[in-house]
């Protein structure tokens, strides 16, 4: 835990090029990729126009703000460990309102959901973006930071779901689902409670992992994400997940919210 967070710092490069929100760029609403549209049309043409039409549409949509909308996309792609696309979209999303530390513990965070490898080919995409934007250590989060607090409650039920499901099968697991998952990764102060559901339901819906999504969820919407927000959430993972991940996850998501209206 403490050392990916000193990763992210000591990756930033000591030469600069461009400052932070300066970096010139363009939006998805003109550029759904790093390609671009001719780039795109000269093997697909439909490609290109459901780029300039659906994608573009896509991203007009008010069911997430742009800066939410940008989050999770760069969630996908770090989930799904698409790096073509990232450096856009990570551009994107320090445009729209991500900071450097959200940014940055987002990538922490999933290294535990998408797994350390993934997380690891993020930083070494990111690391060039906070270069060019002069992002040094003094904008990322600590790497040992005062944690929030823990409801012993939730907690206590958590610890106790974790004992159910695995029995004695995986010990090293429940000690480390525990310490550092719950009692420091979720703690981290520098990516809000709603965010950090945010990224975690995203990266399960991403990959298809619906096992533990009604869960995720339900922490999620008991953190303040909204139920739109949740489901615009499905409709961002068919285009940049693909359509069978987000059909499995549409199900999941129907079910928490039929069951919290009860």
């Amino acid at each position: 835990m403490k050392f990916l967070a000193a990763t992210l710092a000591s990756l930033v490069l000591a030469t600069p090029v461009v400052a932070q929100g300066s970096a010139p760029m363009s939006t998805p609403l003109e550029n759904t990729s790093t390609l671009s549209i001719s780039d795109i049309q000269s093997v697909s043409p439909a490609l290109g126009r459901y780029a300039k039409e659906d994608v573009a549409g896509l991203w007009q949509r008010p069911q997430l703000s742009r800066r939410d909308r940008s989050l999770v996309t760069v969630a996908i792609l770090i989930a799904r460990n698409q790096t073509l696309d990232l450096p856009h979209y990570i551009n994107l999303a320090l445009d729209s309102g991500v900071t450097p530390r959200e940014l940055s513990e987002a990538i922490t965070n999933l290294a535990f959901y998408a797994g350390w490898p993934n997380a690891m080919a993020a930083v070494a995409v990111t690391k060039d973006i906070f270069a060019q934007r002069r992002i040094g250590p003094d904008q990322l989060p600590a790497a040992s930071p005062q944690l929030l607090p823990q409801n012993e409650q939730a907690e206590a039920i958590r610890v106790a779901s974790v004992q159910r499901l695995l029995g004695t099968a995986a010990p090293g697991l429940g000690q480390y689902t525990t310490d550092p998952l719950f009692k420091d990764v979720w703690l981290r102060p520098d990516l809000s409670p709603r965010d950090r559901s945010l990224v975690t339901i995203t990266s399960l819906m991403a990959n298809g992992q619906v096992a533990q999504l009604g869960g995720h969820l339900n922490r999620a919407l008991d953190n303040g994400l909204t139920q739109e927000q949740a489901g615009e959430v499905v409709t961002q993972i068919a285009f940049y997940a693909g359509w069978p991940n987000a059909f499995s996850a549409g199900p999941v998501v129907a079910e928490v919210f039929k069951g919290r209206s009860n």
